[in-house]
């Protein structure tokens, strides 16, 4: 058979390495300043300006400061700028490095097209750079690893849409008839996320020349979606594909041949079936129907066999190349990692089980959890390949082995130094929330000690922190030695004989598996069969009975003042400290009873776009907050949390008190709510919402002035209906609405009226 010959495009896999280190580093900062920011959440005003003069500030003056950032660097904001920054624009771009590198040697070929391949690029590095211009902006949804606005889903779809239809052009185009397993996962991945992508993102703009959006599901609704799209975020995007490159890159750095074909097989089919079904395990105790709890616990502990499966076959790819262990840095990295994957899918099932989650969720061991992953799993993963790349690529040696083996111990140090300390605080948290007096009160009733009781494992999370940014800053010197001494090859020139046209048809004694990787089409639709499966049995049910939310006569919706106060504390990340769902747990309801104690039900949150449960209590929950506390707790607490909570790592939000709120919109929200949604508003609430906004605002004001004398004094010196104008108040209107429309010990529901 003739022999034909072609290139490699190197070219493109390199912009995706650069964008990887750099991004990887960027990730890496905002996250260490997350960290210091949860045991000194003065950092904005040392860095910016403050009238707090226990607090030395390298910025002269006074408060203004740290007023003119608007928000921009607070710990909300930077939370979403951490995970976005290491899921979209480390670990997809490393994804990508791989795919881009070994597709083309596993199938032959060339990319099928090289513009495809540089529109691919350019568009996804174009959304995270806006995704970074809108959420230091404030410009969010709140959703969990899906914070972006509507325009920037768009990209996102687009971009994810290329990349797919390059790399299937690309397999029609091969010249090895079977799919290497890694080709599986990569597929697998994209058909996954496309899907988890459309389906969670769907919500309808206030208006096309804006930003603002408001999802298309509400409530309970909203949740069980958003945590199909979150759990299998982790699936498709930190798990599956980086899967792919454990099985391209491990056998090539080591040498050897994957350990078993068979394992291979069960755990792609096995692990792309049950992993999607797993997603309400974050919900457990909420809201969310008791069935759909309870068969995302099964299926998270099925989870366990699959994702074993996987890292054995890692594991034992390595059999007889030990000793190279001890030689190769690469190597060491990737050991780490396929362990780290072993032993957070050996943690996730059992977080996911009943009697562990009541004591571990929406506590600091499920950030301990996370990062076991995300440091070890997807970091490591990342170095290593990165380090087996640079070489080839640069067609030299690595500069210094003896620094990469430094970035190895430093990074293993890092996530010892944060998972460890996480679990230990996750455990003081979920145990003291818990603990009663024998007279049957709180032991721990003030929610500060708590927060203090694990300041000490915060300060050592960002040791680890610190270790493993310098061992990223490290590689970053290594790399930039390499690539200087070495010299990069664009083209790799290649032959192969080209594909014969043989029937589809099964050979005799071909078997099934061996047939199907010869059908990539087949293969690709039967990976979304198998992965729908568990979608639509979990959420079509939830989305259509109606009997699944009931609704609650007393719950109306939101004021037009109460839904811009909303929009406010979505603007500022308020959600990734505090839940707003009170579980049917004793110490729960003691805890955060306020005026009217209830554990949180379904048909509260109806009109909730999104929904604001939340995933981490830094914070106690705000579900029964109305009423708790007075207007005047709010104001003063915003502008200083320390002054009415000592002890308090709240950041300071003095701009809300500085901003007059901008209500150009308001009607128009009102108005969108009722005709898009059909939120029960009458005409004459949409014709007078200014007027019923003018008049909640001013009730407020009036509460604060008789509440504060010294906020009164303050005031009386400034033009007349000043504070009403503030963003303060819309914001403290929205946290004394929550919770109060559940007034009585009997709940009455559609089903029992």
């Amino acid at each position: 058979m003739e022999t034909q010959k072609f290139s490699y495009d190197n070219n493109i896999v390199r912009a995706f390495l650069y964008a990887t280190i750099v991004f990887g580093i960027i990730g890496f900062t905002f996250g260490l300043t997350a960290a210091l920011m949860l045991f000194y959440p003065e950092l904005p005003e040392f860095l910016f300006g403050t009238d707090d003069t226990t607090i030395n500030s390298l910025a002269s003056g006074n408060i203004q400061g740290l007023m003119n950032t608007q928000g921009a660097f607070g710990f909300g904001r930077i939370r979403m700028l951490h995970t976005t920054t290491v899921i979209f624009a480390f670990v997809c771009n490393i994804v990508y490095v791989g795919v881009y590198y070994s597709t083309q040697r596993l199938l032959k070929t060339r990319m099928y097209s090289d513009t495809l391949s540089w529109i691919h690029f350019w568009t996804w590095q174009l959304m995270i750079v806006a995704a970074f211009i809108t959420f230091f902006m404030g410009i969010n949804t709140s959703k969990e690893y899906a914070e972006h606005e509507w325009p920037i889903d768009i990209l996102t779809g687009i971009s994810w849409l290329i990349f797919g239809v390059n790399m299937i052009m690309t397999i029609k185009k091969r010249r090895v008839r079977h799919l290497y397993v890694a080709i599986w996962f990569y597929l697998g991945t994209w058909i996954a996320v496309l899907m988890l992508h459309i389906f969670n993102n769907l919500e309808v703009p206030l208006s096309f020349s804006g930003w603002k959006s408001y999802s298309a599901y509400a409530g309970v609704k909203d949740a069980i979606v958003q945590w199909w799209y979150g759990h299998n975020a982790v699936a498709f995007i930190l798990t599956t594909p980086v899967l792919g490159l454990m099985y391209y890159f491990l056998p090539k750095a080591a040498d050897r041949p994957v350990f078993s074909y068979k394992l291979s097989i069960i755990h792609f089919w096995s692990l792309i079936f049950v992993y999607i079904w797993a997603g309400p395990h974050h919900l457990q105790y909420t809201a969310l129907p008791a069935w759909a709890q309870a068969v995302g616990t099964g299926f998270s502990i099925m989870l366990i066999a699959p994702s074993w499966g996987g890292m054995l076959n890692g594991l034992l790819t390595l059999r007889g190349a030990w000793d190279k262990v001890r030689e190769n840095p690469i190597l060491k990295f990737f050991v780490v990692a396929v362990t780290c994957y072993g032993m957070a899918t050996f943690e996730g099932p059992l977080l996911a089980t009943k009697n562990i989650n009541k004591i571990g969720h929406f506590t600091d061991w499920v950030i301990g959890h996370v990062h076991l992953g995300a440091l070890g799993w997807n970091g490591f993963m990342a170095f290593g390949v990165i380090y087996y790349l640079v070489p080839i690529l640069w067609r030299t040696k690595m500069y210094s082995v003896k620094m990469a083996n430094w970035h190895f111990w430093l990074g293993t140090l890092g996530i010892i130094f944060y998972a460890v300390p996480m679990y230990i605080a996750g455990f003081t948290q979920g145990l003291m929330w818990k603990q009663f007096n024998p007279d049957g009160t709180l032991l721990w009733k003030n929610w500060l000690d708590t927060v203090t009781a694990i300041i000490p494992y915060y300060k050592l999370r960002f040791l680890g922190g610190l270790f493993y940014l310098s061992g990223g800053l490290l590689m970053v010197v290594n790399v930039y030695m390499t690539v200087k001494k070495g010299s990069f090859q664009k083209e790799v020139p290649a032959e192969a004989p080209a594909l014969a046209n043989i029937s589809n048809k099964r050979k005799e004694g071909e078997g099934f598996h061996l047939w199907l990787e010869r059908m990539p089409m087949l293969l690709t639709v039967l990976s979304l069969v198998t992965i729908s499966i568990g979608s639509m049995i979990e959420i079509i049910p939830t989305l259509s009975l109606k009997k699944s939310v009931p609704t609650i006569s007393a719950v109306k919706p939101y004021s037009p003042l109460e839904l811009e106060g909303r929009d406010l504390y979505i603007r500022e990340g308020c959600n990734a400290c505090h839940s707003q769902m009170v579980r049917p747990f004793r110490d729960e309801i003691v805890r955060f009873n306020g005026k009217n104690g209830q554990y949180s039900k379904a048909g509260e949150f109806v009109y909730d776009r999104p929904f604001l449960w939340g995933s981490k209590r830094t914070g106690p929950d705000l579900h029964r907050e109305g009423g708790k506390n007075p207007s005047s707790w709010h104001y003063k607490h915003m502008y200083n949390p320390r002054s009415t909570s000592a002890g308090s790592i709240m950041p300071r939000y003095p701009w809300l008190i500085s901003n007059n709120l901008d209500r150009s919109k308001m009607v128009d929200k009102i108005r969108f709510m009722k005709g898009t949604y059909d939120v029960p508003y009458t005409k004459a609430q949409i014709d007078s919402a200014d007027k019923w906004a003018d008049n909640q605002a001013a009730k407020i004001v009036s509460d604060i002035f008789v509440e504060a004398p010294d906020l009164k004094e303050a005031y009386a010196k400034r033009p007349k209906g000043e504070l009403e104008k503030k963003e303060i108040v819309a914001l403290i209107s929205y946290l004394q609405r929550l919770g109060t429309d559940i007034k009585t010990t009997e709940v009455k529901t559609a089903s029992n009226n």
